[in-house]
């Protein structure tokens, strides 16, 4: 038998964990992705072969197809483990419409399973190599792979979050110019839905985009109330979906919606410089920090410092 010494075992987890990453990447290949014909047609054919109905359900999960299928028993594992950190399926949804993010919660999870172990073996391996060279206690390599979980899983959650917010906030920033934009157009004569088309055709925007998607629903069949109270409901953010309760209620009573429109948008103008007044308050606590504990004690130190060497000096 073969004694397994710490360097061979290091080595045998490098091996694996390079072995996967070429798997996963050669599987990306577009002459080993192309999906079969019986996959292509699948879809069609859903209400009349089992067949096809197996092989749409066996879709492998994000990011990675090689490792979406073997990684379901460990996500089921981790989301139970972890449910109450990671918050409820609904939040994690939100935050991902709210970031334009095509992934589904599964996904979310996938990869947030990918960073706690990313984040596990490479605290455990930088753990194993200090303790080899005796600078770190046995405590501290045992309890390293778990600090690093931790550390790789609010990574991914503050990852996410922060896209969320950011793009958030530019829909926010963006609503009063389009809610005066749609005004505009309906006050000029056209109708809601060619003033959404018009809106999402000439603006630039994140909300130009989310409208643009809301047009493109009600070309299909969907309701133009029901598009535009879904956008709300999805991305939850209180001006927007505020705006949209009130643009629906219109269009279900057969209001005129121009006046509407101008009226939220000097609402949204308002709600914007307060949130930016807020801001500004709180970002003047905070320059409060080096003000007092940088510039404050260097400028006593300039003013002290000469009358301490005088007398120094004198005695």
């Amino acid at each position: 038998m073969v004694p397994v010494t710490a360097e061979l075992a290091l080595a045998i987890a490098c091996g694996i964990g390079f072995g996967l990453g070429v798997w996963s990447l050669t599987s990306r290949l577009p002459a080993l992705a192309r999906p079969r014909l019986a996959t292509r047609i699948a879809p069609f054919l859903l209400d009349v072969s089992p067949e096809a109905r197996r092989l749409r359900d066996r879709v492998p999960a994000d990011p990675v197809p090689v490792l979406g299928v073997l990684a379901v028993p460990l996500l089921e594992v981790f989301q139970r483990a972890f449910g109450a950190v990671l918050g409820s399926p609904g939040r994690t949804a939100v935050r991902l419409r709210r970031a334009g993010l095509e992934r589904s919660v599964e996904g979310q999870r996938l990869r947030q399973l990918g960073w706690t172990a990313a984040g596990a073996v490479l605290a455990g391996g930088v753990a194993l190599l200090v303790g080899l060279a005796g600078s770190a206690s046995q405590l501290a390599v045992a309890a390293a792979p778990v600090v690093g979980a931790g550390l790789g899983l609010a990574a991914s959650d503050h990852a996410l979050t922060r896209v969320a917010r950011r793009r958030a906030g530019r829909i926010e920033s963006e609503l009063p110019t389009v809610l005066e934009f749609l005004a505009l157009s309906l006050a000029a004569g056209e109708g809601v839905h060619d003033a959404l088309a018009r809106v999402s055709r000439v603006g630039s925007g994140v909300l130009a985009v989310e409208l643009g998607a809301v047009v493109a629903e009600t070309r299909v069949g969907v309701p133009l109330g029901a598009a535009l109270a879904r956008l709300g409901d999805e991305l939850a953010i209180p001006a927007l979906t505020r705006c949209l309760a009130h643009v629906v209620a219109a269009l279900e009573r057969g209001s005129p919606l121009a006046e509407l429109l101008r009226v939220q948008a000097a609402d949204a103008r308002e709600e914007a410089r307060r949130a930016m007044l807020e801001s500004a308050g709180r970002k003047e606590v905070a320059m409060l920090v080096p003000l007092v504990f940088l510039i404050l004690p260097v400028t006593v130190a300039f003013a002290v410092w000469p009358g301490i060497v005088v007398l120094q000096t004198q005695l």
